[in-house]
């Protein structure tokens, strides 16, 4: 991530993957960091089977992540959570992004009741399995999942702005994945959220006295704004 914090302190707000080959999504938010706090929890919940650890705590970060799209996204969104190979799915009982879709949207009908976002499982599915992505570099992941994911139901999307959902975003090759085949569907944008994600900010400086230039509103942004910015891909 070198060259993201180059770019970061640049005035760009993309890594050089993003900028050299576009992702189809719009924009990319996670709640958090994947630190230990963070990983300790999301094993517990897709390894040990507490679901309600989403209920208790993530469902209030996959709302507060959701809230960042608030002001650029469609009032109205299909969410669909990243779906699992079904014979992985009937091992482990359920999908994680499904749970914390649920969570999370529990949550926001509180928040925003005027803002529609309504849950549809099968509309994408995951036709083929892939082995285990976490030890695999970016190219390799990418190769991987091509051809993945399928849309079922085309019509339930078409026009309209989708909200893809994961657990964990690390390379982002899920989402750009599954951004790809609901683009083609027909769907009007695609936008991601995740509670968690593996990459260091980008445009965040290492040294805390550092102002930065946000390109994108031409805005200096001081060094406390900085050390919170929101993660973009």
């Amino acid at each position: 991530m070198e060259s993201a914090r180059f770019a970061g302190a640049m005035g760009a707000s993309e890594c050089t993957m993003c900028r050299l080959a576009p992702p189809e999504f719009e924009r990319a938010v996670a709640f958090a960091v994947y630190d230990e706090e963070v990983r300790e929890m999301l094993h517990l919940l897709k390894f040990n089977g507490m679901r309600k650890i989403a209920d208790a705590v993530l469902g209030d970060g996959m709302a507060r992540a959701v809230l960042q799209l608030e002001s650029v996204a469609a009032k109205e969104l299909v969410v669909i959570p990243v779906p699992l190979f079904a014979a992985r799915q009937r091992s482990r009982g359920f999908n994680q992004a499904q749970v914390l879709a649920e969570a999370g949207l529990s949550r926001l009908s509180k928040l925003r009741p005027s803002w529609r976002l309504a849950l549809k499982t099968g509309i994408l599915r995951r036709v083929r399995d892939t082995n285990a992505l976490f030890a695999m570099n970016p190219s390799v992941r990418r190769k991987s999942l091509h051809g993945a994911f399928r849309v079922e139901n085309a019509e339930a999307i078409r026009g309209r702005e989708v909200l893809l959902v994961d657990d964990i975003m690390t390379t982002g090759a899920t989402a750009r994945e599954c951004s790809r085949v609901l683009m083609r569907a027909g769907a009007a944008k695609v936008w991601v959220v995740t509670m968690a994600r593996a990459q260091a900010e980008v445009g965040v400086a290492r040294m805390t006295d550092v102002a930065m230039w946000d390109a994108g509103s031409n805005k200096t942004i001081e060094p406390d704004t900085a050390r919170r910015r929101t993660f973009l891909q």
